[in-house]
């Protein structure tokens, strides 16, 4: 297996894994994203996101997404957006290489958090990340707007 920094022409296969993801979830209807949207704001002049990709054999068989925010508090981090690895690959470290790919990139841009978000009943990714010592925030709530609802709120 290889890994490597995601390039644009890998974006049609990560969408794959994001779909598998997104049915793992129960979730599937929410996606929204698409292939040309990834080009455009991961590829373009400004990137909103980077990644990391895992090959066997010349197939993607996992990704990493991830980008940098900025706490008040701490300073430059980076958030990891997703993990996924395809189901026929998932135990047999594929996770490892492109989390620790995405630490390696904390440490080289010296940032100063490595943070992310875990589904409260994803037992095997809880499982995962309790191996690093990772420490699992039961205490921030999630908040969020869709652009729709936005629109609505600021006529």
């Amino acid at each position: 297996m290889k890994l490597r920094k995601m390039t644009a022409q890998d974006v049609a296969a990560v969408f794959e894994l994001i779909v598998e993801l997104a049915i793992y979830e129960k979730a599937p209807q929410e996606v929204s994203n698409t292939t040309q949207k990834m080009l455009q704001q991961g590829f373009g002049e400004n990137p909103a996101f980077w990644g990391f990709v895992v090959e066997d054999n010349a197939k993607i068989v996992g990704m990493a997404i991830y980008y940098i925010r900025y706490s008040t508090w701490k300073g430059s981090c980076i958030y990891l957006e997703d993990i996924v690895v395809t189901e026929s690959y998932r135990g047999k470290g594929v996770g490892k290489l492109l989390f620790e790919a995405v630490m390696q990139t904390v440490v080289e841009k010296n940032a100063a958090l490595l943070t992310w978000q875990v589904l409260d009943w994803n037992t095997p990714a809880i499982n995962f990340y309790k191996k690093y010592q990772a420490t699992l925030d039961e205490e921030w709530i999630n908040g969020k707007l869709t652009q729709e609802k936005i629109k609505a709120l600021l006529q």
